[in-house]
């Protein structure tokens, strides 16, 4: 029994030490992993800290650049100021003479619309920052994948407007970082109702109107106090999207904002259900003035048309020229800008009557430069209106030749002055459609340089199906013209563009092959000293033996062409006209206008200046351009450009080394005269004339190298060394592409027949070049003349 005890006893021990070992075996292995942990929930705080800091660190280094901010800025209204290249103030975007409320004067239902809506926790937030409304625009951007709600607080909207831009581009973490930085600033300086006045005073309210108190003269006559709850809570709104929510032109979305300003109101407590109630089924036209045309100046009115395109452009960049507070420097040359408004608007320049219209641009060619635009004439004062200057629905008739047409042909098919094009009897390839010139009748073979000068339309389209409209497209889109690539043939008549196009198209002609883009503004400076420069070296968009040949054949538009009464004696200039024909769905409503031009072009240019003119009725039932309103472009030219180069050096073109110059015998492409008689002056690409030194001109810069020479997408372009061979063998080859009027037709229909499958259509929106008293009425086909382009007003 003692032996039992001892050995139950033993065999207890033994467990206990199992179980003691084992429990000791888990503690060991329990000891590594809570030091595994310890060690990972260290790291993770070490990671946090790190953030921290570096967040910190990050905040101040880019805080320490902070723009300053004071109270007069933060009083200022938001309007962008206007200054010209000299750095002369022009004028404010602001159209209204602000009203600024101070606080005492502001009512309470407005500032309790304001916070309600825009900043909940206004009175509450100690720095100008509110965490929770951060976090929660995060979460919301996030899951909408984009800007779905803003996170800033009232006071950081009010640095905003008053530092910083609100262009997307600047939204950055350096950007923030610095106006977080400035709003606590602001709410160590300020009181919360300072702040709220300042803000009130300061947001846009549509039609250049700053500041609620200047909003609530202008939408109901009255001051901000002898408003209703209704009509404050649409003020406290609008800000949002001022434009979007106008009660004028949208009645309907600025009652849904003004709701939602109520309902906020109603959530936060500053209102009761019955004040909710009566506000929401009040009309949103209640105590609406009549809306104002807005008439701040004569500069202004005389200004509207450049000032829209201004306010189109900065927009463009990325910024908000009522909000951002922004230094634009403008290209306008004011007094030229106030001869153009003279001209069409006081009678110097005569029209058919007080409906024709006009739009017109003036662009130095060296930089791009828009000097001065016209919009119309005899315009009501309405600002940012109608700007026919810069509209694209018109179609510009033969100013398109030197774009689409002979330029491209000198470009790609080196083409000389004296290339022999048909003018014969032409129907587009694929239709029955017969092509006639504006005095309906054909001249057969002739030069290329006659044929721009006389504006013959068939030799125009049977230029451009042997360049083909693609390549040719091409080459207007560089020269800021769309011309789409399956366009039908007649494009080479006709062509939608604005007069800005066209005086920027020109432009490079002007300069030399190097095209510069038309611009209105050239630097923009941000309230936080950010200067951008927008100024380029320009872009060549051909070579310089293109531009000098189109600008040689275009001077002589003025002395035997149809542009005579657009010479300004003694100047060297060069130009196109361009008049539009009416289609026969046109002439069925008014067959009175069958021997008027429905649109009438001028494009003309210097080496300073180049002008793009279109003068038209903006409706059929206004009438049309007759006697004298037929020539009204050309006189527009003529007088403008006289005022601009009359303090100018008057400085011809330099013929470039690229360009060869031959005498040939007329009617010929390359047979050399011996003497003057039957002969003219011609101009030949380098490596592409007909050998004969002894009669060859020199003259010429020989600074420009053929090497020099932009590169062309010609196939059958050769390079050439300007050797006399050379010469010859592309005479030669030259020679061989001229065939009889038949076999050119055929030519013709064969190199076109992939571009006309809209052709049934496109052929039928013909403009035709035309004289007064001249044109008569031509086959049903022949006046199908851009006849999409009559009420695209």
């Amino acid at each position: 029994m003692a032996n039992k005890n001892v050995q139950d006893f033993s065999n207890k021990d033994s467990l206990n030490n199992s179980e003691t070992s084992r429990m000791a075996s888990l503690h060991s292995r329990k000891k590594p992993q809570r030091k595994i942990w310890k060690q990972i929930i260290k790291w993770i705080l070490l990671v946090v800290l790190l953030v921290i800091v570096s967040g910190v660190g990050l905040f101040a280094y880019y805080a320490k650049d902070a723009p300053s901010i004071s109270e007069t800025q933060l009083q200022s209204g938001g309007t962008s100021s206007l200054y010209t290249t000299d750095g002369k103030f022009l004028l404010s975007l602001g159209s209204e003479k602000r009203t600024y409320v101070k606080d005492k004067s502001i009512p309470k239902k407005l500032k309790n619309a304001v916070v309600s809506v825009e900043d909940r926790r206004f009175y509450q937030e100690g720095l100008g920052l509110d965490p929770i409304r951060i976090m929660t625009s995060v979460l919301l951007n996030a899951k909408n994948k984009g800007v779905a709600a803003g996170g800033s607080t009232i006071t950081q909207q009010l640095v905003k407007l008053s530092v910083f831009s609100t262009a997307a581009s600047q939204r950055t973490l350096k950007r923030k970082a610095q106006e977080a930085w400035l709003s606590m600033k602001v709410e160590r300086e300020f009181s919360k109702d300072q702040i709220l006045e300042f803000y009130i005073n300061k947001v846009y309210m549509n039609y250049g109107i700053y500041g609620m108190g200047t909003a609530a003269n202008f939408y109901y006559g009255k001051s901000l106090k002898n408003l209703d709850l209704a009509q404050l809570a649409l003020l406290a709104g609008m800000p949002n999207a001022p434009v979007t929510y106008d009660p004028y032109v949208y009645p309907a979305k600025a009652k849904y904002r003004r709701n939602i300003v109520l309902r906020a109101m109603y959530r936060n407590n500053k209102i009761t259900k019955s004040q909710y109630k009566q506000a929401i089924n009040e009309p949103i036209t209640k105590g609406l003035q009549p809306k104002k045309s807005n008439i701040d100046s004569t500069l202004r009115k005389i200004d509207d048309p450049y000032i829209k395109e201004v306010v189109s452009e900065v927009k463009s960049k990325g910024f908000n020229p009522y909000n951002d507070n922004l230094k634009i420097t403008v290209n306008i040359n004011q007094e030229a800008q106030n001869k153009l408004y003279q001209l069409v608007n006081d009678g110097e320049v005569p029209f058919t009557n007080a409906q024709m219209q006009v739009g017109a641009t003036v662009v130095n060619p060296t930089n791009g430069h828009v000097i001065a635009i016209i919009g119309g004439r005899n315009l009501p004062s309405v600002q940012l209106g109608l700007n026919r200057a810069v509209q694209t629905g018109r179609s510009t008739g033969s100013t398109i030749k030197p774009v689409l047409d002979y330029g491209p042909a000198i470009e790609y098919l080196n083409w000389p002055t004296s290339y022999q094009v048909s003018d014969t009897k032409y129907i587009y390839p694929g239709t029955n459609i017969q092509l006639y010139d504006w005095d309906n009748s054909y001249k057969g073979k002739m030069s290329m340089r006659d044929a721009l000068v006389e504006s013959r339309n068939v030799p125009a389209v049977r230029t451009l199906a042997k360049v083909g409209v693609s390549k040719a497209s091409l080459f207007a889109r560089k020269m800021g013209v769309n011309v789409p690539s399956d366009s039908g043939l007649s494009v080479a008549i006709g062509a939608n563009a604005s007069s800005l196009q066209m005086a920027g198209a020109f432009g490079a002609f002007a300069n030399n092959g190097i095209y510069q883009k038309p611009q209105f503004v050239s630097k923009i400076q941000t309230p936080d000293g950010i200067t951008r420069k927008y100024d380029s070296a320009g872009t060549r968009v051909m070579k310089e033996s293109t531009a000098y040949m189109i600008t040689d054949m275009l001077k002589g538009v003025f002395t035997n062409g149809t542009g005579k009464s657009a010479k300004v004696d003694g100047l060297y200039e060069a130009g196109k006209t361009g008049t539009v024909k009416y289609s026969d769905e046109d002439l069925v409503k008014y067959p009175q206008y069958a021997n008027s031009p429905k649109d009438a072009w001028f494009v003309g240019y210097t080496k300073l200046y180049s002008i793009g003119i279109w003068t038209g009725y903006d409706n059929l039932k206004d009438g049309t351009p007759s006697g004298v309103g037929e020539t009204s472009a050309q006189i527009l030219y003529k007088k403008m450009m006289s005022y601009l180069m009359q303090d100018q050096k008057n400085e011809d073109w330099q013929q470039p080394s690229s360009v060869v110059k031959r005498r040939i015998v007329n009617g010929t492409e390359d047979e050399v005269a011996s003497s003057s008689s039957n002969s003219t002056w011609q101009l030949f690409v380098k490596g592409h004339a007909p050998s004969d030194p002894d009669v060859a001109v020199t003259t010429g810069r020989s600074d420009e190298d053929e090497e020099n020479e932009v590169t062309t997408q010609n196939d059958d372009d050769t390079s050439a060394d300007g050797n006399d061979n050379d010469d010859a063998k592309s005479s030669k080859s030259s020679s061989q592409d001229k065939q009889d009027n038949a076999n050119e037709e055929k030519e013709s229909k064969s190199s076109s027949r992939s571009e006309t499958s809209q052709q049934d259509k496109s052929s039928q929106q013909q403009s035709q070049e035309n004289t007064p008293n001249q044109q008569s009425h031509q086959s049903s086909a022949n006046n199908q003349a851009n006849s999409n382009n009559t009420n695209n007003n």
